[in-house]
């Protein structure tokens, strides 16, 4: 396999091409019509995975070309961040808006119980802001900046754009859908009612993350060949 800025830069270009192809001549509507739509994303979440992942290690294989001094406190960055992100994306899985990633298509977002959604409306889009975020600070070379500064963007305007999105489609309706969602807050959890519905669930769903993220520091050296510890 090509390493080094070739490596890198194949890598880029494959996981791009990934995002535009199906978009082209209406490839994503015919192979959902074909293989159904849990299965079509079920996949394509997966290969994006996959090929993402390839995009991280291809970066550390890259050459060093240094925009800022590795920083102590900033090793803390992923440390602190990353468990909350985990939470988040778990969170938005599912989560009870069609204008987000991750959301549920078939959820009425005015007259519907929003649940998660009143806690934030962009879950999984918050974890991917964190993640890239917290690793900008920590990795100040060329190659990490480019993908997680590329992320850190993308993710950022994923929010806008599903935010008009929802203005758009939802008309009048659109203030009340603000009103009663956030881009993150915990004051729905004061709502006796939101809890008696939601709580349990939310519990389960913020332990499996915290699991997963364990999972993920454990394996984190193994699977990128760097530390996540800060010491």
């Amino acid at each position: 396999m090509a390493t080094g800025w070739t490596g890198f830069a194949l890598a880029m270009t494959v996981f791009t091409v990934s995002h535009f192809l199906p978009r082209l001549a209406d490839l994503r509507g015919r192979m959902i019509a074909s293989l159904g739509r849990k299965i079509y994303f079920s996949a394509y979440g997966l290969l994006s995975l996959v090929l993402f992942g390839w995009v991280i290690v291809a970066a550390a294989q890259a050459p060093y070309v240094e925009l800022w001094p590795p920083l102590d406190w900033a090793r803390w960055a992923p440390m602190l961040a990353m468990p909350v992100a985990f939470v988040l994306a778990v969170w938005g899985m599912g989560v009870d808006t069609p204008y987000t990633l991750g959301g549920k298509r078939t959820a009425d977002p005015i007259q519907g119980d929003l649940g998660r959604a009143a806690l934030s409306r962009h879950p999984l889009l918050l974890a991917l802001l964190l993640w890239s975020l917290s690793h900008l600070l920590a990795n100040g070379d060329l190659a990490h900046a480019i993908v997680f500064g590329g992320s850190l963007f993308l993710a950022s305007a994923a929010v806008l754009l599903f935010d008009a999105k929802a203005t758009t489609a939802l008309g009048p309706g659109a203030a009340a859908y603000f009103a009663h969602t956030a881009l993150f807050s915990l004051r729905p959890i004061g709502d006796p009612n939101w809890r008696r519905q939601h709580l349990r669930g939310l519990c389960v769903r913020t332990a499996i993350g915290l699991l997963l993220w364990i999972g993920a520091l454990h394996l984190h050296e193994q699977v990128i060949g760097v530390s996540p510890l800060p010491f």
